[in-house]
């Protein structure tokens, strides 16, 4: 067991994977991640999986398959290959999945980015692919799009597990985190089971990535980990509310926050830096392959996120002061972050096309 990924378990994070492919499935490299590092989840999205198809042969085979034996459309190709390798990856997880109670676990298939601003096809979507998994540890992502949001409450009643993706703000998470409860108290009133799962999936480094030559060389790289403290401090006072207090007591689990897009892109902050940052209990760091193979090799933690946003305020208004609208910025990223889901969820439809014509 490796001693840093070990560690933040301790602390109460939970370490998951911002990848899958098939070949990693068939070596036995989850397995391994698993066994040695702690990992507990994983995450997928079309972006992962246009990588998977263009730089790999291992879906080659799998396709030829399915072309044979009559499927035809291309993306019903797609999420035929995704939820097996998904399925695969939840049954290595679901030890750690009965062992938390339901609370980790996790893997993730993303709903078609076409429908990000689509409620009712995203809703309908949703309960076919949780459906078609029949996996009690998969997650369906549904983008925290103002679209999206009554789709999340509807799936949370329908009893479908959501993991919300595309989030930027701390507005954008506590849009989120209501459409959850939402959902729960409706189910609640309806005398259903409660314990329908949720995470919430902030986006931190396209935050530095996006105002890297709009800040002062004393505040790059600093928006990021300000806005993720400060969403922090926002799902501690949420877990603390009366509202979500009469919840629990009704036997919910909490929608825990998870940091997504951890890998650093600037090759002078480090490549591990937003995981050293962002360690805090009841959260959940998904991270590239790279991120991950270099925290454990050389990776530090630092102190604990203060549920209180600890500098976060005070950077966020310095980023203000400097001239970045920070709730507009947000608002563009979440819209450049569906448009780049589409362009990928194109292409990757392209690629399987061509290999099923051979």
């Amino acid at each position: 067991m490796n001693a840093t990924t070990a560690a933040l378990r301790r602390l109460g994070q939970s370490l998951w994977l911002d990848t899958i492919t098939r070949g990693m499935l068939d070596d036995g490299t989850l397995a391994r991640f698993i066994r040695d590092l702690s990992l507990t989840g994983l995450t997928s999205n079309p972006t992962i999986y246009n990588a998977a198809l263009k730089t790999t042969s291992c879906y080659d085979a799998p396709i030829a398959d399915r072309v044979r034996r009559g499927a035809t459309e291309v993306e019903d190709l797609f999420f035929a290959l995704a939820i097996e390798d998904l399925t695969r990856a939840a049954d290595l997880f679901r030890p750690a999945h009965d062992m938390s109670g339901g609370i980790d676990g996790w893997v993730s298939l993303e709903v078609s980015p076409r429908l990000a601003y689509d409620t009712a096809s995203t809703l309908a979507a949703a309960r076919e692919l949780h459906a078609r998994a029949a996996r009690p540890n998969l997650f369906i992502k549904i983008p925290g799009t103002p679209e999206g949001l009554p789709a999340i409450e509807e799936a949370i009643f329908a009893g479908v597990p959501v993991n919300v993706t595309l989030l930027f703000t701390t507005g954008h998470y506590l849009a989120a985190a209501d459409a959850y409860f939402k959902g729960i108290e409706r189910r609640i009133d309806a005398g259903l089971q409660p314990r329908v799962c949720s995470v919430a999936s902030l986006f931190i480094s396209r935050w530095d990535t996006a105002t890297a030559q709009a800040l002062p060389e004393p505040l790059r790289n600093s928006l990021g980990i300000a806005v993720g403290a400060d969403c922090y401090r926002a799902y501690r006072d949420l877990l603390a509310s009366d509202r979500w207090q009469r919840l629990a007591n009704h036997g919910a689990l909490p929608q825990r926050l998870l940091w997504a897009s951890t890998g650093t892109k600037d090759p002078t902050l480090g490549d591990h830096a937003y995981v050293r940052a962002l360690a805090a209990p009841h959260t959940i760091n998904t991270m590239p392959e790279a991120t991950l193979l270099a925290f454990a090799d050389h990776g530090t933690i630092g102190a604990p996120l203060s549920s209180g946003g600890g500098t976060s305020g005070r950077t966020l208004f310095e980023v203000s002061r400097a001239g970045v609208d920070v709730g507009a910025l947000g608002a563009e990223l979440q819209r450049q972050g569906a448009a780049a889901f589409v362009k990928s969820w194109d292409e990757l439809l392209a690629v399987i096309d061509a290999k099923a014509r051979g």
